[in-house]
Formats: C-alpha cells, structure tokens, sequence
C-alpha cells in the first residue's frame, strides 16, 4: 500500500467527523447498514479479504470496517473506487443515490419533503434571511458563526443540504411562494460586503419570479404579530396543511384547522403590515446601491 498524500489523506477519513451514521435516523440507519452489507458480501464473494480490499481501494482497515457494519457513512469515491474494484457493473456506485441523502440531517430531508410537496409556502422570517433564499456563502457565514462551532466538514454538510432545499424553485408546476423579511435582517452584512450584496442580488432574482411575493418588513412598524418568532405555513393538493410557529403551540407543527387559521390570521396581518412587493424590491435595490 502506497504511502502518498493521497492515501494519508483517505486513510484518516474513519475518523473524520461529519460522516457518522445518526442512530435516530432510522432510514439513514437502514440504507447505510445495507449498502455495507452488500460491500462486505461482494467482498466476500471475491475471496479478498479485508486487509486486501483495503490496500487496493487505498482506505485504512478501520474505515472498510466502520462502512461494511453500517457505522460510517462511505463517500461516493469510496463507492466508486469498491464498484471498480469488485466488478459491480456500476451497481455499487449507483447506491450514493441513498446514501446522499443520509447526509442530510433528518430533521432537514423532512422538511425539503414537505417542501418539495406543497403547492403553496409562506414563511415569516425575523431573524435571518431563510434558507430557501439564502447563498452559498450567506449560508456557509450563517451556519459556520454557530458555537460551539461545527466543524469544517459540518458545515459543508450543512450547506450542501439547505441548498439542495431550493430546489422548491425549479418545480413545474411552480408553487406559490411568500416570503417576508425584517428590515434589520437585510442590514446586517453576514459573511462581508461580497457576500452580503450577492446575498441582497439574490432576493431581487427571487422577488422578481412570477410565483414569488417577497415583501420587507420595515422597522418603522413599531409591533405586529411575528415579534414572538418565525412563522410557516405550508399547503398541500389535497388540501391539507402544516404549519408552525416560534411563538405558539411551543414551537410544534400543527395540522389542526383551528389552529392552522391562528397562524393564517398572525401572517396575513404580518404581509398587511409590510411593504408591498414592488416597494420591497425598491428597497432592496436602495439597499444594494449603499453598499
């Protein structure tokens, strides 16, 4: 087994965070215990042994182990290289397509679900500029300021998983977005200048979208009903909706309708309150021209 940087550097990934398997994640759990199962069974059925397999593929022992018993989550040029290595005719490597997904937190793969599904998405923000309109770097400056901090390959993770959200805006038919913004959010420069005026040219990009209502609330509106927290809403096909709140029913998701038309009357007066979608945007590029 060679001993060049590129194989120092593979060696140490069984011990690199970020790419263990959450064992709440019962899904996640699942697809990774089967993927190294059928890693170790092709193994297996070659006659090569571990130490072998490991020397070949240029990992240390430890991490065929950690992926083979479902403890680790493998790379994809950890599966490919296994797919080359075991003559899976792209069978293995074809699994990164699940595996992927693992690397999204739970609590964020449901989230873009529900997203992905809904036909109508309304989010009061009042602290941060939200997710589904965020940057790479806006969201990298965001994520990586958090302490205790994450690490390096946290927050990429982290990243890579709120952008893969956005997709909500490719989707035909399109949804029906509404977004509104504190003033005071837009003002504060996260991440540098650069990254704050390619943060304020993206919302103009979204605001102007046929399917998109992007509204700012100004700081001249002394009191409304979102100071308590974020709010949203999200509508499905059938009907059926969800929603929640920062500042009601403890910050739980809710379905029930009573309790859906409270969080329907605090965002409808929250959007009464804000400026209109055209002076927003008007806002938004006097913002951008002071920068």
């Amino acid at each position: 087994m060679s001993v060049d940087g590129e194989t120092v550097r593979l060696g140490t990934e069984a011990d690199e965070p970020g790419w263990e398997v959450d064992p709440n994640d019962e899904w996640g759990v699942a697809v990774i215990a089967t993927v190294g199962r059928q890693l170790k069974l092709r193994r297996e059925a070659i006659g090569m042994r571990v130490t072998e397999f490991a020397a070949v593929m240029g990992y240390g022992d430890d991490l065929v182990y950690k992926v083979e018993s479902g403890k680790r989550i493998p790379r994809q040029e950890y599966l490919d290289r296994a797919d080359e290595v075991l003559g899976a005719g792209g069978l293995i490597s074809a699994t990164w397509e699940d595996v992927k997904k693992v690397r999204y937190p739970k609590k964020v793969r449901d989230l873009a679900q529900m997203e992905a599904k809904a036909v109508e998405i309304a989010l009061y923000e009042c602290h941060i500029v939200p997710g589904l309109l965020q940057t790479p770097e806006h969201a990298r400056a965001v994520i990586g300021a958090a302490q205790p901090p994450y690490s390096p390959d946290d927050v990429e993770r982290m990243v890579t998983a709120r952008l893969a959200r956005q997709s909500v805006f490719e989707r035909s038919p399109a949804p029906a977005l509404s977004f509104v913004l504190e003033e005071g959010v837009l003002r504060r420069p996260i991440g540098g200048t650069m990254t704050w005026r390619q943060q304020l040219e993206r919302l103009l990009e979204v605001g102007r979208l046929h399917n998109v209502v992007l509204q700012v609330m100004p700081m001249r509106s002394t009191t409304h009903s979102g100071l308590d927290g974020r709010i949203e809403l999200l509508k499905f096909p059938d009907g059926t909706a969800v929603g929640r709140s920062d500042g009601a029913f403890n910050g739980r998701p809710v379905s029930d309708p009573k309790h859906l038309r409270i969080l329907e009357l605090r965002y409808g007066t929250i959007r009464a309150q804000a400026l209109s979608p055209g002076d927003s945007l008007t806002f938004i590029e006097q913002l951008l021209g002071e920068t």
